[in-house]
């Protein structure tokens, strides 16, 4: 697709058929803007909003994320889903379905859908081991190394103590292998995943099955496989995608490469998305 295109061009799919349509995006660097304390990351004004006037008009439209199912969920709460909008046929909002610490916890977010998180089935046997790599990262990491505790996995952050970036790969990787966890390097960060095949590209698959449109939008490596699985299924299926890069300094340049679009930052994901209702 060009990159140059219209946005109607771009969206043109989406509009014609949109019950046939998927709308998945990121979460932090996509519509919320990177913070050094991950705990305070919110999303861009307007970004909820319309992500839930998009949930009355396409068949689905979701989130996945490194991050917690949970906090996701809490964020992009609005407490009455008609505030964004009815969809065309006037029908029940189905709400924005939420996928969690790459594709192991589920949870829906609208009026009608007040579910609990649902986590894969395999996961809760490593919670204990997360457990003590956290405690032990909370007493070993320099000053400034932040440490997230995400329940089913922990990201240390040294994007306030950029110093200690060499710190912080070799006690994850020396962790990973004294426990099984898997350490995975992202925007200055280091996380410790479950070693459960599970992705963000697993997730969208999953996400967007039996629909004929979909797209994804996503800011860095961890976004690639769902940019890879779309791809997949734009070959096998004879799908139509929409692969959105969210630009920044540090954008992987194989994520904008792979992407058939991209803008600057959440504010042009967002503007991006208004080209959808």
């Amino acid at each position: 697709m060009d990159r140059d295109a219209p946005e109607s061009s771009v969206w043109a799919p989406f509009l014609e058929d949109p019950k046939q349509t998927a709308v998945v995006t990121d979460f932090d660097g996509t519509l919320a803007p990177i913070v050094d304390d991950p705990s305070q990351s919110r999303p861009l004004a307007g970004a909820v909003e319309i992500l839930h006037c998009l949930s009355h008009r396409y068949a689905r439209v979701g989130v996945v994320s490194g991050r917690p199912a949970a906090f996701i969920a809490e964020h992009l709460q609005l407490g009455d889903c008609e505030e964004a909008g009815q969809s065309d046929e006037g029908g029940e909002c189905e709400g924005i379905r939420v996928s969690g610490l790459y594709g192991l916890e589920q949870v829906r977010v609208s009026r009608a859908h007040d579910e609990e998180v649902t986590p894969h089935p395999d996961a809760e046997g490593w919670r204990e081991v997360v457990d003590e790599v956290v405690a032990a990262a909370e007493d070993e990491a320099p000053e400034g190394v932040v440490v997230e505790h995400k329940g089913l996995s922990v990201t240390l952050h040294y994007r306030a103590a950029q110093e200690h970036e060499g710190w912080v790969r070799e006690w994850a990787e020396e962790r990973a292998r004294r426990t099984g966890l898997a350490p995975h390097p992202a925007r200055m960060s280091y996380e410790l995943r479950l070693p459960i095949e599970s992705d963000k590209g697993s997730a969208v698959t999953e996400l967007v099955s039996g629909l004929r449109v979909a797209c994804f939008a996503g800011d860095d490596s961890g976004d690639l496989p769902a940019f890879e699985a779309l791809d997949r299924l734009a070959k096998d299926e004879g799908m139509t995608v929409l692969k959105v890069a969210v630009r920044s300094d540090e954008s992987p340049p194989e994520l904008l490469e792979q992407a058939d679009v991209d803008v600057d930052g959440p504010e042009g994901m967002v503007e991006l998305f208004r080209g959808l209702l």
